[in-house]
């Protein structure tokens, strides 16, 4: 009974929320009310925004309050994820972001990515494996995510990555192909691999509510990284 009291009193787990390219922090929370419904009690989100307007973006009035944003671009004309950028630009500064956001609205145990969000969340727990003091998170939710292809981010991926991560695949996505986040999953040294059958967005159903939780059960709040478990199909 001891045990039971002391495990309703314990906090939820709490995940820094990385956006897509061209959302806000306001956006993706918008579209992602399943997901926190799904996860009450478990977990919680907190959405952090990019620090970089999108070239040309919030022209549309409905734009201007919430313009979008981007974590980084391949170049001035914006960003594409399977380009090879030769000069990307802006990463440092929102790897900078994400720090602050951890220091200054922290703890948090893990982080929560989709698309550039999820792709900007693997960099960052390549930097986390590697003793970085900046990230201290335990583990990772990446959807639709990617390896970059620019070669000035090859460093991120030359190592694999000792930290747990739930990769999300959209079977019928068309923004993000699903190979490229099975590629991204595999600079991993745990990977889980949930599928689902949709497109470019956060799943919610059943099916994946049970694969969030069965991850999520993994990890306590304030918990250090797991060892390695290895690749894993859920």
């Amino acid at each position: 009974m001891a045990a039971a009291g002391a495990m309703s009193a314990e906090r939820p787990l709490r995940l820094l929320a990385l956006h897509g390219y061209r959302q806000s922090a306001r956006r993706f929370r918008q579209r992602t009310g399943a997901l926190r419904k799904a996860l009450r009690g478990r977990a919680e989100l907190l959405a952090v925004s990019a620090p970089h307007l999108v070239p040309g973006g919030g022209e549309e009035e409905e734009d201007t309050d919430d313009p979008p944003r981007g974590w980084w671009f391949s170049g001035p004309g914006g960003f594409e994820a399977g380009e090879a950028a030769v000069e990307p630009v802006g990463l440092e500064e929102s790897l900078a972001a994400v720090a602050a956001a951890l220091a200054e609205h922290g703890p948090f145990d893990g982080l929560l990515g989709f698309s550039q969000g999820a792709a900007l969340a693997a960099m960052v727990c390549a930097l986390r494996a590697r003793g970085d003091p900046r990230f201290p998170v335990a583990f990772a939710i990446l959807v639709a995510g990617f390896a970059s292809r620019a070669p000035a981010h090859g460093h991120f991926y030359r190592e694999p990555i000792a930290l747990p991560t739930l990769h999300v695949v959209g079977d019928a996505d068309g923004v993000i192909a699903p190979t490229l986040s099975r590629e991204l999953a595999q600079s991993f040294l745990e990977p889980v691999i949930l599928s689902h059958p949709g497109g470019h967005f956060v799943p919610a159903a059943a099916p994946q509510k049970k694969a969030y939780l069965d991850f999520l059960d993994r990890f306590q709040p304030g918990q250090e990284p797991a060892e390695s478990r290895g690749t894993e199909e859920v």
